[in-house]
C-alpha cells in the first residue's frame, strides 16, 4: 500500500522544522520564528482544553492531535533558556527527538483525515458488515428490473430518505422520464415519516413540483397501511401541462386548488352551444359535506375569461354548480310577450320572463297549494321595468277571469293604456285610497255571499266553476309616496295592511309596487311578512346591491347570494391601462338593464331574469282577453249601498273620508277636511274627532303625533 502524499508533507515538515527549533532559540532570541512557535504551542493548549472538557466521543485522539505543537513550544522555551546547546547539545536531542516522534505517530495524519483511522482505532475485520448493515438489507438481490435497480441506486445515494426502501418502480405509458415508486419503511413495523417531496425531487434531480406523495390503500395479495408509500414523478407530463392542459387540470390547478376561485372543486365537464354562444362549465365539490365558496372574479382569471358580471354567471345547486360564459349578456336580449306564455295553467302559473340560461321563469296568479288567492311584490327605481311587469301581470290574471284596478301617484301613458283592457284604472293618492277602501268592503259582502251549490258562503278557492265571484288584483303603484300622502296616507297604509291580513281567504290579492321596502315609507311588517309568504317577490335594479338585498330580505336562504343588477350591461373591451395610457375615452356600448329582475321562487332561491316585454307602442290587445273582467251585479249593488261605487275621479264627497264640521264650529273647509274622522261609509280611516282638544288629548303614538305636527300648517 503507497503512502498517502499527506503523510509524506507531514514527515518533510518535522525533519525540516527540528533544526530551527534547535538553532533559532540559541542564535536568534529575538526572531519572530520563537514567537510563532510560542503561539502556536498556546494554540495547542486551547485545543487540549477544549478537548477535555467535551463530551464527545474521541476526546483522547484530539488531545494526541494538537501535542506536537504543544511540545514544540515547550522544546523552543527549554532551548532558549539553556547556556548554547546545553549540556551535551540537550537542545538538539530534544528537537531530534520530537522529529522523531513526529515522523513515526504522525497525529495530524492519522487522526484528522476522514476514513482513516490508525490502526489501534479501527475495529475489527470482522465487525466490518455490523458498520453498514442497512445497505446489505435495502438492496436485497429480488430480480428487480433495470429500472427499479436504477432507482434504488439513486436513492440510496441520496442516503436514503426518511430510512425507506424502494420496492419497485414503474414506468407510465407514453412517459420516458414519469414513474412511480412504491416505497416501505426499511424497518418492518415502523411507519414512514418525514418523506416530503423536495427529499424525493432530490434524489432523482426533478422539480418539488413534479412529485406528489400518496398513501397505499391495502389490497389483496399487496401490503399496505403507513409502513407504505406511493411517490408519483412526472417532470414529463407536468411540462405538458403547464404549456397545453386539459380543462380538469387547469380546472384543477387554477379554480380548484386552495388558493383558486372554488377551493375544493373539481370540473365534470365543459359544454359549448354554439347556437347560443354560451360555454357552461359544470363542477362539484370533491367533498360533498361542504358547500362551495365561489368568487367569480377569480374564476374568470383562472379560466382565462373576461371578468365581466353580465357576462359570467353560477348558479349553485347543493354542492354542484354551474358556471355560464356568454359571448354577449344574454339578459341584454329581448323575449317578446305572447298569449301563449301569459295563459296561466291549471295551476295558476305562466311564463313572466327567461333566465340567463334560457329557462323560462313562471309567476302566479293564484296559489294552487294554499287554495288562496295570490300577492304580489314588486319593487325597483324608476325606469326599471315594473309598469312592462305590470302589464304582462294584469295580462295572465285577465286571461284567467280575474278582475283587475290599477292604481298610480300620477298619471303617465302606460298606466292609462293598461286602464282600456282593465275593470278600473285611476292616477292619485284619492282614488288609490277609494280603491283600497272599497276591495276591504268586497271582504265583508264575498263573506256573506252565498254559493249556488249550497246556498251557503265559503271560502276563496280558485279554479272551482262553483265560486260566485272572479278573484280581484287590486295594484297600487308608488305605494310608498301614497302612503307618506298628507290627506289620504294614513287611509292607504291602513286599508293596505288590513286588505293584506284579510283578502286571500276573500280572493282579493294586493299587489303594491315601489322604490323601497322600509318601514318608514310604507311597508308595516305584517305587510312585508304576508306579502313575501303568498307571493314570488320581484326586485328590479334597486339602485346599489346593497338596496337589492334589503329588498328581498326575509325571502331567501341567504340574502347575501343575491345577484347584482347593474346599471347597464357593457362588456369590457380593450385594456383599460392602454386606454389610460393613450388618453382614450371608455367605450360607450352599454345596455339599459330595465326588465331585469331578481325573483324569489318557492324554496327561497333567487333567480335572475329579463321580463317578457309588452310593447306598448303596438296594440296590447293581442295579450289581454277580448272582454274585460269586472265585479258581479251583486258585488256592485253591494258596494253602491255602502256608497263605495262610483266614479273615483270625483273629489271628496262631504263626510266621506272626514265627518263634516258641526255648524258654529267656525272652522274652514280644508282644516275640517284634514281632522280626524271615525271613517265614512265602507270605513277606511281611523282620525278622532276634529276638535283642537280632543285631538290633542288624543296623542297617544308617534303617528298620532306626526299627524298633529302636519295639522299644525293649516291653523
Amino acid at each position: 500500500m503507497s503512502t498517502p502524499r499527506s503523510v509524506v508533507l507531514e514527515r518533510l515538515a518535522y525533519t525540516l522544522a527540528a533544526p530551527v527549533l534547535a538553532v533559532a532559540p540559541n542564535l536568534y532570541p529575538d526572531s519572530p520564528v520563537n514567537q510563532i512557535v510560542q503561539l502556536a504551542g498556546a494554540a495547542g493548549i486551547g485545543g487540549w482544553i477544549l478537548a477535555a472538557k467535551s463530551d464527545e466521543h474521541g476526546a483522547g485522539r484530539k488531545i494526541l492531535r494538537w501535542s506536537p505543537l504543544v511540545l514544540a513550544a515547550a522544546i523552543d522555551t527549554a532551548a532558549g533558556h539553556t547556556t548554547g546547546f546545553g549540556p551535551y547539545g540537550l537542545d538538539a536531542l530534544l528537537a531530534a527527538g520530537w522529529a522523531a516522534a513526529g515522523y513515526l505517530v504522525m497525529p495530524f495524519s492519522r487522526h484528522a483525515r476522514r476514513r482513516h483511522r490508525p490502526a489501534l482505532a479501527a475495529p475489527a475485520p470482522q465487525l466490518a458488515p455490523e458498520a453498514a448493515p442497512e445497505p446489505s438489507a435495502a438492496v436485497p438481490d429480488d430480480g428487480a428490473d433495470l429500472l427499479t435497480c436504477d432507482a434504488r441506486m439513486l436513492w440510496e445515494r441520496a442516503g436514503m430518505p426518511a430510512r425507506t426502501h424502494i420496492v419497485n418502480a414503474t414506468r407510465h405509458p407514453a412517459m420516458r422520464n414519469d414513474y412511480t415508486l412504491l416505497l416501505r419503511a426499511s424497518e418492518t413495523g415502523r411507519p414512514i415519516t418525514g418523506l416530503t417531496e423536495a427529499a424525493v425531487a432530490a434524489a432523482f434531480f426533478i422539480d418539488e413540483s413534479d412529485v406528489s406523495l400518496s398513501p397505499v390503500a391495502i389490497q389483496p395479495g399487496r401490503q399496505g397501511g403507513p409502513g407504505w408509500m406511493e411517490a408519483h414523478l412526472t417532470p414529463d407530463a407536468n411540462q405538458r401541462r403547464r404549456k397545453a392542459p386539459t380543462d380538469q387540470e387547469r380546472w384543477m390547478d387554477k379554480v380548484g386548488s386552495p388558493k383558486g376561485g372554488a377551493p375544493g372543486s373539481e370540473l365534470i365537464h365543459k359544454t359549448r352551444d354554439g347556437v347560443r354562444g354560451v360555454t357552461f362549465y359544470r363542477a362539484k365539490m370533491a367533498d360533498a359535506t361542504t358547500s362551495p365558496r365561489i368568487d367569480l372574479a377569480k374564476v374568470c382569471r383562472g379560466l382565462g375569461l373576461p371578468e365581466d358580471d353580465s357576462c359570467v354567471f353560477v348558479l349553485i345547486d347543493g354542492t354542484e354548480f354551474l358556471i355560464s360564459a356568454f359571448d354577449k349578456p344574454p339578459l341584454s336580449a329581448i323575449f317578446p310577450a305572447t298569449r301563449e306564455l301569459l295563459t296561466p295553467d291549471a295551476k295558476g302559473m305562466y311564463v313572466c320572463g327567461f333566465t340567463i340560461t334560457g329557462q323560462p321563469v313562471k309567476n302566479m296568479v293564484f296559489q294552487h297549494d294554499k287554495n288562496a288567492a295570490a300577492h304580489g311584490l314588486i319593487l325597483g327605481v324608476s325606469r326599471s321595468g315594473k309598469t312592462q311587469f305590470f302589464a304582462i301581470n294584469m295580462a295572465a290574471q285577465s286571461l284567467d277571469g280575474q278582475v283587475v284596478w290599477l292604481s298610480t301617484v300620477r298619471k303617465d301613458e302606460k298606466t292609462s293604456t293598461l286602464g282600456r283592457y282593465i275593470d278600473r284604472q285611476g292616477s292619485n293618492a284619492l282614488w288609490m285610497a277609494r280603491s283600497l277602501r272599497a276591495a276591504k268592503a268586497l271582504c265583508e259582502i264575498r263573506a256573506e255571499m252565498p254559493w249556488p251549490h249550497d246556498g251557503q258562503p265559503h271560502d276563496y278557492k280558485p279554479g272551482d266553476p262553483r265560486c260566485p265571484y272572479r278573484q280581484l288584483n287590486v295594484y297600487a303603484d308608488e305605494f310608498m309616496t301614497a302612503a307618506q300622502d298628507g290627506d289620504f296616507g294614513e287611509f292607504i297604509q291602513t286599508d293596505g295592511d288590513d286588505l293584506t291580513v284579510t283578502g286571500l281567504k276573500y280572493g282579493i290579492g294586493f299587489n303594491p309596487a315601489g322604490q323601497s321596502p322600509f318601514a318608514h315609507n310604507g311597508f308595516s311588517t305584517e305587510m312585508k311578512d304576508n306579502l313575501r309568504q303568498n307571493s314570488r317577490p320581484t326586485i328590479f335594479n334597486m339602485g346599489s346591491p346593497g338596496a337589492t338585498r334589503k329588498a328581498a330580505e326575509g325571502t331567501m336562504e341567504n340574502a347575501y347570494d343575491v345577484p347584482t343588477i347593474p346599471a347597464r350591461y357593457s362588456r369590457n373591451e380593450g385594456s383599460a391601462i392602454e386606454r389610460a395610457m393613450k388618453g382614450e375615452a371608455d367605450p360607450e356600448n352599454g345596455v339599459s338593464t330595465g326588465g331585469v329582475a331578481v325573483m324569489v321562487l318557492d324554496n327561497g332561491r333567487a333567480v335572475l331574469m329579463r321580463s317578457l316585454y309588452a310593447d306598448f307602442d303596438t296594440d296590447l290587445a293581442d295579450l289581454f282577453p277580448d272582454e274585460v273582467n269586472r265585479l258581479t251585479d251583486h258585488e256592485i249593488s253591494e258596494l253602491d249601498k255602502r256608497g263605495l261605487w262610483f266614479d273615483w275621479n270625483e273629489p271628496v264627497r262631504p263626510g266621506e273620508f272626514w265627518p263634516e264640521p258641526k255648524e258654529g264650529d267656525g272652522d274652514d273647509d280644508g282644516s275640517s277636511r284634514r281632522g280626524g274622522g271615525g271613517g265614512g261609509k265602507g270605513g277606511g280611516g281611523k282620525r278622532g274627532t276634529k276638535s283642537g282638544s280632543s285631538r290633542e288629548s288624543q296623542v297617544t303614538s308617534p303617528r298620532q303625533a306626526l299627524e298633529a305636527i302636519k295639522s299644525l300648517n293649516n291653523v
